[in-house]
């Protein structure tokens, strides 16, 4: 532990720390999505490939796939703070993740199903706690928070835009594993960073166990320090059942219809989540009830946006690659764009709200909300027509994709970056923690989604190459609603943003 003394000088303003976070999430986000950006079509083309429902089955799993991801950092985060501490977990959802890549290389069904559950209970670890790292490292009130989560975010994109064009590359020119253990030795490159880290004692005392009571405290006989570990990998093979209650193993039929395990677990715990916000809404002060009331309807607008734009990783990625003339990446490949164009916006948007801030022009919360709902839903607008220039074989030019990804990227950038703050100034203090969780938990609910729509838009066939004409008027016509249900929900917003103004109070 290093002494006030021994305390790390600042590189660029920050502390050192911030770097060795920076490197360490570019690498896991490099791992992370140049997995994603494979697993959809890997699952079509060679998973499922005997299938003529190899869209359904493919949708069902991704979706539950990220439902688990999102859901797991509720429980990561919870053994972080009262057990483990920051660095024991970011360690080991670094191992369980690197595992379940490299897992995922190996050509095998199961191995298939075991690794999506390494990378989900890692992840569970990893991701909610490195982030909260990254806020440790500041004292309260220090002013280079904010832009220090920003140099942190920016990682975070470069690991999204860099990882599809080189795993989806290497995966076109040597075959599906090669890619997918790129994604592993990216994030073997992200823990080398954060070890070094540790060593270099650059994070001071931070991310440390709260204390070495919890970590001796026996469970099961053996202290917690050791059994959670071992708890984490047991749980694995839970989650690839769970995963796999849909596919091959049940000859792509499932005793729950078009459902799998984790469709029905997420409905329950969706029902119980509902009956108690009607309890916090009832037990709440006219004022709290009034700021919560908002914050519940920011979390759901956020959850419908999320789903739309988790498309990318499934619908759109299959879009890409059947109906669209790529000549500069594959379908793949196209995963990079979003986190492309968020790299090249963010900075200019961040000063248009700092200038329109400065001419207290700065649209509140629910305007941006709206705004942003509307941007997506004119991404798949644009989407929707591309098949008005397509050719005899049923492909359309790339500049729609682009176009989309763009204005996704803005609606995204209208959004994200202020939802989660806006939770904790709208929540009373004593459910601020329960509020975040549910939060969390609406992404993976935006993964539910994702599924319901990918099954819509799902092309049964017995070609395993189907594509073209065939299933451009599925994806356009769908693209249509989803673009009309978004426009919808933004200006839904918009007209009923003068009311949740007054709901929000002296909140922002």
């Amino acid at each position: 532990m290093t002494t006030p003394s021994q305390t790390p000088k600042d590189i660029l303003g920050h502390p050192q720390g911030l770097f060795y976070l920076f490197f360490a999430e570019l690498w896991e986000r490099f791992s992370f999505y140049g997995m994603r950006a494979l697993l959809t079509l890997y699952m079509v083309n060679k998973i499922f490939e005997a299938l003529s429902t190899r869209d359904v089955a493919a949708a069902a799993v991704y979706a539950s796939y990220g439902s688990l991801v999102y859901a797991s950092t509720v429980i990561g985060g919870k053994i972080s703070d009262t057990t483990l501490g920051l660095r024991r977990s970011i360690f080991l959802g670094g191992v369980l993740m690197s595992l379940g890549h490299f897992v995922l290389a190996v050509d095998n069904t199961y191995a298939f199903y075991l690794a999506l559950g390494l990378i989900v209970v890692g992840n569970g670890f990893f991701k909610p706690n490195i982030s909260t790292f990254v806020g440790s490292l500041y004292k309260e009130g220090d002013m280079r928070k904010d832009s220090g989560f920003t140099i942190f975010y920016m990682g975070i994109n470069i690991g999204g835009w860099v990882a599809p064009l080189l795993c989806g590359w290497l995966a076109a020119t040597y075959g599906w594993h090669y890619g997918f253990g790129l994604a592993g030795f990216g994030m073997l490159l992200g823990l080398a960073f954060f070890w070094n880290g540790i060593k270099r004692q650059v994070f001071g005392s931070e991310g440390l166990p709260p204390s070495q009571e919890a970590i001796d405290k026996p469970l099961l006989g053996v202290s917690q320090g050791k059994m959670i570990p071992v708890l984490a990998f047991l749980a694995a093979p839970v989650i690839a059942f769970l995963l796999s209650s849909y596919g091959p193993f049940m000859n792509g039929e499932t005793i729950l219809g078009d459902q799998n395990l984790v469709n029905i677990i997420f409905k329950g715990i969706g029902i119980v989540i509902l009956f108690y916000l009607a309890k916090v809404l009832i037990d709440a002060t006219i004022e709290e009830r009034k700021k919560l009331i908002v914050a519940i309807l920011i979390t759901f607008f956020m959850t419908i946006f999320w789903g739309f734009h988790e498309l990318s990783g499934s619908v759109i990625t299959l879009f890409a690659a059947r109906n669209v003339n790529l000549s500069l990446m594959d379908a793949a490949q196209t995963n990079s764009l979003n986190s492309m164009f968020i790299i090249i916006l963010a900075i200019p948007i961040s000063l248009m709200w700092a200038y329109l801030a400065k001419t207290k022009r700065n649209p509140r919360t629910p305007y941006k909300f709206g705004l942003g709902l509307l941007f997506a839903g004119l991404s798949f607008y644009i989407l929707s027509i591309s098949g008005l220039q397509a050719d005899e074989n049923g492909m359309v030019p790339f500049s729609y994709l682009l176009i989309m990804y763009f204005m996704l990227s803005i609606g995204e950038l209208f959004m994200s970056p202020v939802g989660l703050s806006k939770i904790t100034d709208l929540s009373p203090k004593r459910i601020v923690a329960f509020m975040m969780g549910i939060w969390f938990l609406s992404s993976a609910y935006a993964f539910q989604v994702v599924g319901f729509i990918s099954k819509e838009l799902a092309v049964e066939s017995d070609n395993a190459n189907v594509g073209g004409l065939e299933t451009l008027t599925v994806y356009t016509d769908g693209f249509e609603l989803i673009a009309m249900y978004s426009i919808g929900a933004g200006v839904l917003v918009l007209i009923a943003s003068p009311f949740i103004k007054k709901l929000m109070g002296n909140v922002h």
